[in-house]
C-alpha cells in the first residue's frame, strides 16, 4: 500500500511539474557520467544506500556497497537501470531516485574558486552564480569556458555574461568544463603604470649613462 502511494506521488509531482522542470528532467536522462563526476542516489528506507558518489576510473561507483555497479560512460538510463537491477537482489521492486552530478571547474575572479558537482541542466551563467558569481575585478564580458568537443580535442569558448540576449551564458556545462572568469582591464593598472615604469627605467639609465660619461 504504502509503496502504490509513493509511486502515486511521484507521477503526479512529475505531471504538476512546469516545462522547464521536465525539461531538466529530460537533460539529466540524456547525461553521460565521466570519472570524477558524481551521482546521487536516493533509496527509499535504505539510508545506507543512499548518498553522493564519485565514479571511479573504471567506471563503477566508489563505495563498497556499489563498487561493482558500472554508472560511468554509459546513457544516464542504462546507468540507472544497472542500479535497479543491483538493488533488486535486496528487494525485489526497489524505490529509489538517481541523479547526475558532473564535474566542473571554476576560478579566475570569482568569490569561491573551486570543483563543483553540478547537475547536467546547470547553465554556465548559473554555474559561475554558484561560485558567488564574479568579484569586483572579474570581467563578467569575458568568461572563458574550455572543454572537449566530441572529437576530444580542447576549445575555448567565450561567453559575455552581461548580454542576456548572446544566448551563450545559457548554455549547459559539460562533464570536465573549466570556466575562468578573466579579470577586467584597467587603464591605469594595465597600461599607465607598467609605462611609467619603463620610462623611469629608461631616465634611471640615461642617468647612468651620463654620470659614467662624466670626465
Amino acid at each position: 500500500m504504502r509503496t502504490q502511494v509513493f509511486l502515486t506521488l511521484l507521477a503526479l509531482v512529475f505531471l504538476s511539474a512546469p516545462a522547464s522542470a521536465q525539461a531538466s528532467r529530460a537533460s539529466s536522462e540524456q547525461a553521460v557520467l565521466s570519472p570524477g563526476d558524481s551521482v546521487r542516489i536516493v533509496v527509499w528506507r535504505k539510508p545506507e544506500f543512499s548518498g553522493d558518489f564519485v565514479v571511479a576510473p573504471n567506471g563503477t561507483i566508489t563505495h563498497p556497497l556499489f563498487r561493482s555497479v558500472q554508472v560511468g560512460g554509459l546513457p544516464f538510463a542504462t546507468a540507472e537501470a544497472n542500479v535497479r537491477k543491483f538493488l533488486s537482489r535486496f528487494e525485489e521492486n526497489p524505490e529509489f531516485v538517481m541523479e547526475p552530478l558532473i564535474r566542473v571547474a571554476i576560478s579566475g575572479e570569482v568569490d569561491r574558486p573551486q570543483v563543483f558537482a553540478l547537475r547536467p541542466e546547470t547553465t554556465i551563467a548559473e554555474a559561475v552564480a554558484r561560485a558567488g558569481g564574479a568579484t569586483e575585478l572579474g570581467a563578467r564580458n569575458r568568461v572563458r569556458v574550455v572543454r572537449l568537443n566530441p572529437t576530444g580535442q580542447q576549445e575555448q569558448l567565450i561567453v559575455n555574461l552581461t548580454d542576456p540576449t548572446a544566448g551563450y551564458g545559457r548554455i549547459p556545462v559539460r562533464s570536465g568544463d573549466q570556466i575562468i572568469v578573466d579579470r577586467r582591464k584597467s587603464f591605469a593598472r594595465d597600461i599607465l603604470l607598467p609605462t611609467l615604469g619603463v620610462i623611469g627605467s629608461i631616465a634611471s639609465l640615461g642617468l647612468l649613462i651620463d654620470r659614467i660619461s662624466r670626465p
